[in-house]
């Protein structure tokens, strides 16, 4: 298995000199592509070989050619380097295209940790300590790469030096540049039989907790030495974590807003119940009203949540609705609800799975009805363990709902 100190040393020369070599099948037109020697690619080629523990390149009479492991890590190679160049020009580099290529072929990889550190850190002092360097070391490598993107990327204020916005989102967008590679490496290992690193799988609450819970020790059977780590935020924070990289996926109710940068795979169409404990004086009551609904307490999902939006569309024009508490915690609603008489909105999947004790009040339909799925970034290449999760995923939901299967679709195929 790769360590994590060979993985951060290899070099984005390395990677151009490999992506050219592979691209132009010959290691003279690479050394001319890159104006190298070409002992000096070999040389490159070798360091790079050894670092991520495969062969990648086949050498003949007749040139240099990518071998299975070659094409495996080469798709991941030229995604990082066309993706590298278009954050420079969303940047705003000089240049266009032809500028961003000039400026990628002056950075190093320590320059771009650390931006990556002080954006996530959002100090000097604390990315140095992350990083294991002393302060002077970071604040050069930080003014090495504002000097080569001849644009500031930090600013001073009372409280330090700290990067400006547009510094911010570069740093984002070059985080998920690095991750092609560091997938790129996973991949190579779990194709030679090593270990695989985590899935990271983001759970929205309630639903998509409820969701993974249903279906991961039929995964976890299947793939045995597989990882799998499960992070629960709220629905705005999980979001914020998928655009960072911080997870690979997100799981759950899908966001009601299309976001060019997101991308979302439909799984079910789950209608909202609304939901009482088993007893409760509206469970048995033959026609329901909502002012009948509006005499309870209610546990309500957080501002920006399809479940809030539910409950304002349901109460719109009863601005005197009691609902002092919102929580999207299943462990914390299955009490409130079961000891007392408030109410609450609960997806038909979610009471299906975890709605022992508690009943559906008659009433309904309601609107909007929330779609439960994936959410990924856009573009985003899955490794072979994430499109078989995701797949898995997809074929427990249509078996649970009953539903007809259907094609895999694109975004779910690994190639």
């Amino acid at each position: 298995m790769v360590s994590q100190s060979q993985l951060e040393a290899i070099s984005f020369r390395q990677l151009k000199l490999f992506e050219s070599v592979g691209r132009l099948e010959s290691v003279r037109r690479a050394s001319e592509d890159c104006n190298l020697s070409q002992p000096a690619v070999t040389q490159s080629l070798s360091k790079l070989e050894q670092l991520v523990e495969a062969r990648l390149v086949e050498r003949r009479a007749s040139g240099s050619y990518l071998n299975a492991n070659g094409d495996l890590f080469y798709r991941r190679v030229s995604r990082f380097i066309s993706q590298f160049e278009h954050a420079l020009m969303q940047f705003g580099v000089d240049g266009g295209a032809a500028g961003a290529r000039t400026v990628f072929a002056r950075l190093l990889r320590s320059q771009v940790r650390a931006l990556i550190a002080i954006v996530e850190q959002g100090s000097f002092p604390l990315a140095a300590q992350v990083l294991g360097l002393s302060p002077a070391t970071l604040q050069r490598a930080a003014r090495d790469l504002e000097s080569n993107v001849r644009k500031p990327l930090f600013y001073r204020t009372a409280a330090g030096t700290i990067p400006t916005p547009d510094g911010i989102e570069l740093g984002r967008r070059l985080k998920l540049c690095l991750q092609e590679i560091d997938w790129g490496v996973q991949e190579l290992a779990a194709a030679q039989g090593g270990a695989s690193a985590p899935i990271v799988v983001g759970a929205m609450p309630l639903g998509g907790s409820v969701l993974l819970a249903s279906m991961l020790d039929s995964f976890m059977q299947r793939e045995p030495h597989a990882q799998v780590v499960i992070r629960n935020e709220s629905a705005v924070e999980m979001v914020k974590s998928l655009r960072a990289g911080d997870v690979d996926f997100v799981v759950g109710l899908l966001p009601r807003e299309d976001a060019e940068d997101l991308e979302t795979i439909e799984l079910a169409h789950t209608p909202y119940s609304i939901v009482a404990r088993e007893g409760h004086p509206l469970v048995g009551k033959g026609a329901v009203t909502r002012d009948d609904l509006s005499r309870h307490d209610w546990l309500i999902g957080a501002a920006g949540s399809s479940r809030r939006a539910c409950f304002d569309h349901l109460f719109a024009g009863h601005p005197d609705v009691r609902a002092p508490i919102s929580t999207s915690a299943l462990a914390v609603i299955r009490p409130l609800l079961s000891g007392s008489d408030r109410l609450t909105l609960m997806t038909s999947y979610e009471l299906q799975h975890e709605g022992q004790g508690l009943a559906a009040i008659p009433f309904g339909p309601i609107s909007p009805v929330p779609v439960i799925g994936v959410t990924t970034r856009a573009d985003w290449l899955p490794t072979r363990l994430h499109a078989d999760f995701l797949r898995m995923l997809r074929n427990h939901v249509d078996g649970v709902m009953n539903g007809p299967k259907r094609p895999v679709p694109a975004e779910l195929e690994f190639a």
